[in-house]
């Protein structure tokens, strides 16, 4: 089940974009600031957790648990706005996806028995390179 974002709890403000554009990115605020408070929303608690997790390694996410997406890529702002929701959905989607634990296997014992023939041949190959008598 894809966990779904309430338009709420999402706060967004339009700001002036960087980069190129001439007159217009000076005159236009067609940037858009999303911020997602993730502790105050109504995701469910597992989801909570992992994105609070990644505001150790992402830099999206502040230490006090908001997400900050910043969209300038189109010259409008509407499209600027969808752009920023449809990441923050992508980031409570990767969130939501759970990976299955791993269960460490052990080599077969054919595998280990190939294993040390390869390193016995391969010693004798070495030892038969020296000079007789050695």
């Amino acid at each position: 089940m894809r966990p779904t974002l309430d338009p709420r709890e999402v706060e967004l403000s339009a700001v002036r974009a960087q980069g190129p554009g001439g007159q217009n990115v000076n005159r236009v605020a067609s940037a858009v600031h999303l911020r997602f408070d993730i502790r105050r929303s109504s995701l469910p608690d597992g989801i909570k957790a992992r994105l609070l997790a990644l505001a150790e390694h992402d830099q999206r996410v502040t230490q006090e648990g908001v997400v900050v997406i910043k969209a300038q890529s189109s010259r409008s702002r509407e499209r600027n706005t969808v752009e920023a929701l449809a990441r923050l959905q992508a980031l409570i989607d990767e969130a939501a996806h759970v990976r299955a634990a791993r269960r460490p296997t052990r080599p077969t014992r054919a595998s280990q028995l190939r294993r040390l023939d390869g390193k016995t041949r391969r010693a004798d190959l070495k030892a038969s390179r020296g000079k007789p008598g050695w």
